[in-house]
C-alpha cells in the first residue's frame, strides 16, 4: 500500500469517525434523557462526515458510496434548518456546502480520471456486488428520507422508531458489502452503528409504550 492509498483510507476513517461520533453523542444524550433525542451535533457531524466520505468515495472509485451520500446530505441541511442553525451560518459557508455535492458528482461523472465510464471499465467489483451495495446504500439512505418525511409532518427535527429499524437493515447489508469489498472503512463505520441503532430503537419503543399508557 503506497502513501496515496494510505491517505485515502485515512480520509475515509476520519469520515467514519465523525459518523460514529454523531451517533455516540446522540446515544449518550438520549440515555440521559430517557428518550430518543435529535441533537444539533448529530446533524453537524453528519454534514462534515458526508463531505469527507463523498471525497473518499470518488477517490476510491466507488459509486456506491458516492450515491449513498447524495440524498442524505441535503436532508442533513434540512434538519439543520429545523434547528435554526443553517440560517445563522455565513454565506461563504452555506453556498460552498450547497455547491460541493454537485461539483463532486460532476467530477465523478465527467472527470477525465475518475469518470463513471472509467469506474465501470476498470472496477474490480462484480456487477452483483455493486448491485447489492447499491441496494444496501439505498435502504440506508431511505432512513433519512423517512426521517425527513416524519420531521416535515411535525415541523421539527426528530428521529422516529422507523428510522432505527431501517438503519439496522441497511447497516447489515452494507457490512456484508464491506466484507466482500474488503473495505475496512465501511465495516468499522457500520459495526459500531448496529449497537447504537438497536439501543435507540429500544428507547424509542419504551417511550412510545409509555405514551400509549398515558393516553389510555
Amino acid at each position: 500500500m503506497n502513501r496515496s492509498e494510505i491517505a485515502i483510507y485515512c480520509l475515509g476513517l476520519l469520515a467514519q469517525l465523525l459518523f460514529s461520533s454523531r451517533i455516540l453523542v446522540q446515544w449518550i444524550q438520549s440515555e440521559r434523557a430517557g428518550k430518543v433525542l435529535s441533537p444539533t451535533s448529530f446533524w453537524t457531524f453528519s454534514l462534515l462526515a458526508s463531505i469527507l466520505l463523498m471525497l473518499y468515495g470518488v477517490l476510491r472509485n466507488d459509486i456506491v458510496i458516492m450515491a449513498g451520500q447524495m440524498v442524505s446530505y441535503f436532508i442533513y441541511l434540512r434538519n439543520l434548518r429545523f434547528k435554526n442553525v443553517w440560517q445563522s451560518l455565513p454565506w461563504w459557508v452555506r453556498w460552498p456546502s450547497l455547491v460541493f455535492p454537485v461539483a463532486a458528482t460532476g467530477w465523478l461523472l465527467f472527470g477525465n480520471v475518475y469518470s463513471l465510464g472509467y469506474i465501470w471499465e476498470h472496477s474490480s467489483i462484480s456487477g452483483a456486488l455493486v448491485a447489492w451495495g447499491g441496494v444496501g446504500q439505498a435502504v440506508f439512505t431511505l432512513r433519512f428520507v423517512y426521517q425527513w418525511y416524519y420531521s416535515e409532518k411535525v415541523q421539527a427535527s426528530v428521529l422516529p422508531n422507523g428510522f432505527w429499524v431501517i438503519s439496522l437493515v441497511g447497516s447489515l447489508m452494507i457490512i456484508l458489502y464491506a466484507i466482500l469489498r474488503l473495505d475496512p472503512v465501511l465495516f468499522l463505520g457500520q459495526a459500531f452503528g448496529i449497537v447504537a441503532y438497536s439501543r435507540n430503537l429500544m428507547l424509542g419503543m419504551r417511550e412510545q409504550k409509555a405514551s400509549q399508557v398515558i393516553a389510555q
